[in-house]
C-alpha cells in the first residue's frame, strides 16, 4: 500500500494539528501519546514518510533508534520508572492504527499492568506536565 499523507501524524508533523511535543531535530520529533498506556507515554516519529518498518528507508532507522534509545533513557529518569517498554506495530492484523512509521516509549513499573491503548484521551493538562518532565530529563 501506498503512503497516506493525510494520517494524522503527517499533519502533525506538518503543524496542523498541535502535540505535545518533547523533542524535536531534522530527522524525526517526539512527542506525548494523547491516549497513553502508562503515564509519559511518549511517541518517536520520522520525519519521512513510510507507512510502517517494513517499507522504511534503512537510513531512516538507523537515524531513528538512537532518538528511540534517548528518549527511552530520559523517560525512566523522568518518571521514575522501573523499566521501559518499547513497542513498533506494523499493519493492521499486527496491531498498527496510524499507518506513518512510529515508536511507541512507555515507562513501566513493577506491578502496574499497562492500559488499553486508544482507550481515553489524556486530559491536556497532565499532558503537558509530561511533556515538561520529559523535556526536562532530556536537557
Amino acid at each position: 500500500m501506498a503512503y497516506d499523507d493525510s494520517n494524522i501524524f503527517a499533519k502533525i508533523l506538518r503543524g496542523e494539528i498541535p502535540c505535545h511535543k518533547v523533542y524535536e531535530d531534522d530527522d524525526a520529533i517526539a512527542f506525548m501519546d494523547v491516549m497513553p498506556q502508562s503515564s509519559g507515554h511518549a511517541l518517536v516519529v520520522p520525519k519521512t514518510p513510510s507507512r510502517n518498518l517494513l517499507d522504511a528507508d534503512p537510513a531512516v532507522l538507523a537515524r531513528i533508534i538512537p532518538l528511540v534509545q534517548k528518549i527511552a533513557v530520559a523517560s525512566k529518569s523522568a518518571f521514575n520508572a522501573d523499566g521501559i517498554s518499547i513497542a513498533q506495530f506494523n499493519e493492521t492484523a499486527g496491531g498498527q492504527t496510524v499507518f506513518h512509521l512510529h515508536f511507541h516509549i512507555m515507562p513501566r513499573y513493577e506491578g502496574q499492568p499497562l492500559q488499553i491503548h486508544a482507550r481515553k484521551m489524556e486530559d491536556a493538562a497532565v499532558l503537558a506536565a509530561n511533556a515538561e518532565k520529559l523535556k526536562a530529563a532530556l536537557a
